[in-house]
């Protein structure tokens, strides 16, 4: 029984852990968002994708408008983005999106992981192309037609349309369309799940389910670092 116990809080905590970390990335999307756009929503449509972001992990109301009074502080930290680029092992290539306030200190400890982690951490440039940049739109299928939205959104910039496991219908533009995209989904009154950029990979290499344990280990690793907001990878 106490097994079964400890087993549980494990995944308990595991579970928190993952909240945590997916609280502290939304804090600092709405402090970049509040320093470059403002703090109002109705006038800062990245600011109303982020919130729309936060809902969709159940993030508290209190927290949200916390990070926003916060991010308007004249002592509040001013975060770059900065993207990391590298192989784990076997091949695979990595993605490493982060936001920081000091980026000598980012870039080693980033640097410090892929060297653990059995990895190579590389220039900018060295891993990117074998990405696109693209924006990834979550929406609830519910009351809604993919053929019909499809043909409404193909003038937007719209370049692919699927779904997910749930499925959710997932929709998909370039970098500089994302911003329409928003608009357009918006105006039609529809809110999505959630509203990303997101790196997809052109094409996905296939390794072994041994092999996978020895990249996820070193994307785990990376994860956990404070300054970094999301990782991609190439692996099939």
């Amino acid at each position: 029984m106490g097994r079964i116990f400890e087993v549980r809080k494990s995944k308990m905590f595991a579970r928190y852990d993952r909240m945590a970390k997916q609280f502290s990335r939304i804090g600092k999307d709405i402090a970049i968002a509040v320093k470059k756009g403002g703090p109002e929503p109705d006038n800062n449509s990245s600011l109303r994708r982020i919130i729309q972001n936060a809902r969709n992990i159940n993030m508290p109301k209190d927290r949200i408008e916390g990070a926003i009074k916060n991010a308007m502080g004249k002592d509040t930290s001013s975060y770059d983005e900065v993207l990391y680029e590298g192989y784990a092992p076997h091949g695979i290539a990595i993605l490493v999106e982060t936001a920081t306030d000091n980026t000598t200190r980012t870039v080693a400890n980033v640097r410090t992981h892929f060297n653990k982690g059995g990895g190579t951490l590389g220039n900018s440039g060295s891993v990117s192309f074998l990405f696109r940049h693209l924006g990834v739109f979550k929406l609830s299928s519910e009351g809604l037609s993919a053929e019909d939205l499809e043909l409404e959104l193909i003038d937007y910039g719209l370049e692919e349309l699927g779904e997910d496991a749930e499925n959710n219908i997932i929709l998909r533009c370039t970098f500089g369309d994302f911003g329409n995209m928003q608009k357009v989904l918006e105006e039609k009154g529809i809110a999505p799940l959630s509203a990303e950029l997101e790196w997809i990979p052109l094409n996905t290499v296939e390794i072994t389910e041994e092999q996978a344990d020895d990249v996820f280990k070193l994307i785990e690793r990376v994860e956990q670092d404070d300054d970094v907001q999301r990782v991609f990878h190439n692996m099939g």
